[in-house]
C-alpha cells in the first residue's frame, strides 16, 4: 500500500505517525465522536484513509512540528559539536599536554614506587639490624625506608588532591544531563497531541460520518428451490416404450376360458351312478 507523504514530513517521522494513528483507533471507543468505528467503517478501513490522507492530517500539526524538527536538530547539532571539538583539529597539540602528561605519569607512579621502595629497604634493613653484630648501615636502610614511605603517603595525598580537584571543575562546567532530552521529548509530544487531536481524530470523525449507515454486506446467494416433498423422487427421463414387433396396432389380447367343472351326481342309495 503506497502512503502520501506531506512535502514537510521527514521520512524519519513516517513510523511516528503511524503510531499516533494506530494509537487513535486503538482508543477510538473512549472518543465520543469516534464511537461507530467498527459499525460503520472497520478499523483497517479507516487506517487505510488515514495513511493515504497523510499530507491532508499532518497539515493541521505544522506549527508543533516544525518545533520539534528545530528543537531535534539543535539537539544533533549540540552533539556533532561536541563530538567534533573532542575528536577534530589540524594537528596542532595544546602547549600544556606533554606537562599535563607528565605531571599525570609521576602522580601515578611517585605513590606506587615509593611505597615498593620502602617496603624493601625497610624490610633488608629489619633483617640486618637482627644481626649480631648488626652492620653499620642498617640503621640507614631504616631511615631510607622510612623516607620512601613518606614520599609513598604524599604521592596519594597529592593524586586524591589531584581527583578532588578535576572533579569538582567539571562539575561547575558540565551541563545538566538530560536537559536537551527533556526539551526534544516534550516537542515530540506536544506535536503527537496536536497530530492526534487537531489532525487525526478529526478527519476519522468525518469519515464515519460519510459513510452509509450500515456496513456493506456480501451479496446474497440465489436462491434454491427446495427439494419435492414426495416419497419417491421424480427423476428425469421416462419409461422405455415397448411395442410388438410388427410396428402396428397391437393384436388383440388372447382369452381363456376356465374349464368346465361339475359336480358329481350323488342321489339315493337306489340310484347310482354309472
Amino acid at each position: 500500500m503506497h502512503m502520501n507523504v506531506a512535502p514537510h514530513l521527514l521520512t524519519e517521522d513516517r513510523a511516528e505517525f503511524e503510531r499516533v494513528v494506530d494509537d487513535a483507533l486503538r482508543n477510538a471507543h473512549d472518543h465520543p465522536d469516534l464511537a461507530e468505528t467498527g459499525t460503520r467503517l472497520s478499523t483497517a478501513q479507516l487506517r487505510a484513509m488515514a495513511l493515504n490522507a497523510t499530507a491532508l492530517i499532518t497539515t493541521a500539526a505544522a506549527t508543533e512540528y516544525d518545533h520539534f524538527v528545530k528543537v531535534r536538530e539543535q539537539v544533533r547539532s549540540a552533539a556533532r559539536g561536541t563530538a567534533g571539538g573532542s575528536g577534530s583539529g589540524t594537528g596542532e597539540v595544546p602547549a600544556d599536554t606533554d606537562g599535563a602528561g607528565v605531571v599525570a605519569v609521576v602522580t601515578v607512579l611517585a605513590p606506587l614506587l615509593a611505597g615498593t621502595a620502602a617496603v624493601v629497604v625497610l624490610l633488608v634493613g629489619a633483617v640486618l639490624k637482627m644481626l649480631d653484630p648488626a652492620p653499620a648501615f642498617a640503621d640507614t636502610l631504616l631511615t631510607a625506608g622510612l623516607f620512601f614511605g613518606v614520599v609513598a603517603a604524599a604521592g596519594l595525598l597529592w593524586a586524591a588532591a589531584g581527583l578532588l580537584v578535576t572533579a569538582l571543575r567539571n562539575s561547575a562546567t558540565e551541563v545538566p544531563a538530560g536537559t536537551p532530552d527533556d526539551e526534544l521529548s516534550r516537542a515530540r509530544e506536544a506535536w503527537r497531541q496536536a497530530l492526534r487531536e487537531r489532525g487525526v481524530v478529526p478527519f476519522l470523525r468525518d469519515a464515519l460520518t460519510a459513510a452509509p449507515a450500515e456496513p456493506a454486506t456480501a451479496p446474497a446467494l440465489p436462491r434454491q428451490s427446495p427439494p419435492p416433498t414426495g416419497r419417491i423422487p421424480k427423476v428425469g427421463y421416462s419409461g422405455p416404450d415397448f411395442t410388438s414387433p410388427g410396428g402396428g396396432t397391437p393384436s388383440p389380447r388372447p382369452t381363456y376360458t376356465s374349464p368346465d367343472f361339475t359336480s358329481p351326481d350323488f342321489g339315493p342309495p337306489d340310484h347310482r351312478p354309472e
